[in-house]
């Protein structure tokens, strides 16, 4: 680190900067990433002339930031030579030609660009009074500067968005009905399309309204908008809204019913069983998070007529503006309102405030995931040893399966290869034709016509096998395999 600070003018606009300035553990990142300390001031919203304009280099702004007691920031960076955004431009760095055909040298000053250009002036014999100065930078620091933007986004923004939208009607219909006479006289010149006129300002979207904007070159502009801008007699109105992303509140749940959906089941006005899985969970979490509302995702989903028992299924509840940020004790709660309730339909496990990011991972696991199950069976014979030997022998058995006859109404007729893993057999105390079939298997298998074969859309099936008439009377999910939610 340099012995000395920056010159007393410098160190005065960066006294006025430092309070625009992010927190130090992004001005880290951005400086380790290359961005140069102009881009940095820039993308701060800083726009103090001193802090462009005055000599500044890395060593500079390190020791003042050092000096007001900025400790994360350290000073073990590789002084950057060209922006990774700007690409120089900003601190005055670039290749120039002094005449064409002679190579190019390097400028890394002010002083030396302003004499570069008077140079090229004077050397052409210009008289002049006064300029307009024009800059053009290649498109790569549009590109540059977007990503670094999306990245910041994506890394720095709140969960939480204060929106403040500004609106003044009288002079934005006016705008509106300006733009669409515009469009409208471009479209007769051309000979296509129809007058739009007649369609309603207010329709215009007010990012249709910057597009068409940007379309208009300057000419077009000043002959049909009034320039300069008219006196107004009201300020804007303004309204504040507030909104917080998802949040996620994930877990496992128990179906103890026969008679529960997953979701929400309503035909012709009728519910479709006593409750909903989604509604016994999801409610409970929106009472206490206080949102606007809830979705309901699941690692797939069993019939209304199928408990889920064991470890019972991933789930996720995202909750909609949430109010609260759940603590521990209020999640808590949440499960100890669902596992306590009187009829005992559902019940929950391993609940637990989660990211965004355990979506996709269970969607993810989902297509990967193991299920076991366990089924009670009625077969047209006596179950014999050697029936129970030739079925706990199969292992990674493969199962073609047609779309089941039974929602080939809703769903798309397809045949699917699904595996089941391996296969055990429960007596049934008292009877020979009844039995317990455990299994463990691909997800999305079709267990029911696993086991009576669809008319023979599953084959093989439980039925094919033993070579006689079988029956699923009763099917129970027992686990659903997915380490993130365990």
């Amino acid at each position: 680190m340099t012995s000395s600070g920056p010159a007393p003018e410098l160190k005065t606009a960066l006294i006025k900067a430092k309070p625009f300035l992010p927190p130090c553990h992004v001005i880290h990142h951005l400086l380790s990433t290359g961005v140069c300390i102009r881009c940095i001031f820039r993308l701060s919203g800083i726009h103090d002339r001193d802090c462009y304009t005055s000599p500044l280099d890395q060593s500079h702004f390190m020791f003042f930031l050092e000096e007001h007691n900025d400790n994360d920031i350290k000073s073990n960076f590789t002084t950057i030579t060209y922006c990774s955004i700007c690409l120089g431009v900003l601190c005055s760095v670039c290749c120039v030609q002094e005449k064409t055909g002679a190579a190019f040298k390097e400028i890394t000053s002010v002083n030396d660009f302003v004499l570069f250009i008077s140079d090229i002036i004077k050397r052409e014999e210009y008289q002049i009074d006064g300029f307009s100065l024009e800059v053009s930078v290649p498109p790569v620091i549009v590109a540059n500067d977007r990503a670094l933007r999306l990245q910041s986004v994506e890394s720095l923004s709140s969960p939480f968005h204060i929106r403040l939208t500004y609106s003044h009607s009288e002079t934005s219909q006016k705008l509106q009905s300006l733009v669409l006479n515009c469009r409208d006289s471009k479209k007769r010149e051309r000979g296509s399309g129809e007058n739009g006129s007649s369609k309603k300002a207010s329709n215009e979207s007010d990012a249709s309204i910057y597009r068409a904007l940007d379309l208009i070159g300057d000419h077009d502009f000043c002959t049909r908008f009034l320039v300069p801008p008219g006196k107004v007699d009201k300020p804007c109105q303004l309204v504040v809204a507030c909104h917080r992303t998802p949040i996620y509140i994930a877990g496992r749940y128990l179906k103890y019913s026969r008679n529960v959906s997953q979701s929400r089941w309503i035909i012709d006005d009728e519910r479709m069983g006593e409750a909903s899985v989604e509604e016994l969970i999801g409610e409970n979490v929106l009472q206490i998070c206080r949102g606007d509302g809830y979705k309901f995702h699941s690692a797939g989903r069993e019939d209304i007529d199928v408990r889920m028992l064991g470890s019972g299924r991933p789930f996720l509840v995202e909750v909609l503006n949430s109010r609260i940020l759940p603590s521990y004790t209020e999640i808590e709660q949440i499960a100890d309102n669902i596992n306590n309730s009187d009829k005992k339909l559902v019940g929950v496990g391993n609940l637990k405030l989660v990211g965004a990011e355990a979506w996709n991972m269970m969607r993810e696991g989902e297509a990967e995931k193991q299920k076991e199950y366990a089924a009670l069976v009625w077969i047209s014979r006596p179950l014999t040893d050697d029936d129970v030997s030739n079925l706990t022998s199969l292992k990674d058995l493969d199962v073609s399966q047609k779309t089941p006859i039974r929602v080939l109404h809703r769903r798309s007729p397809l045949e699917r290869s699904k595996i089941i893993h391996w296969m055990k057999i429960e007596n049934v105390e008292g009877t020979t034709q009844y039995f317990l079939l455990h299994l463990c298997t691909q997800a999305g298998t079709y267990i029911k016509e696993f086991v009576h074969g669809d008319l023979g859309r599953t084959h093989p099936s439980i039925g094919s096998i033993l070579g006689c008439r079988a029956e699923i009377l009763q099917l129970d999910v027992t686990d659903v395999k997915m380490d993130y939610f365990d």
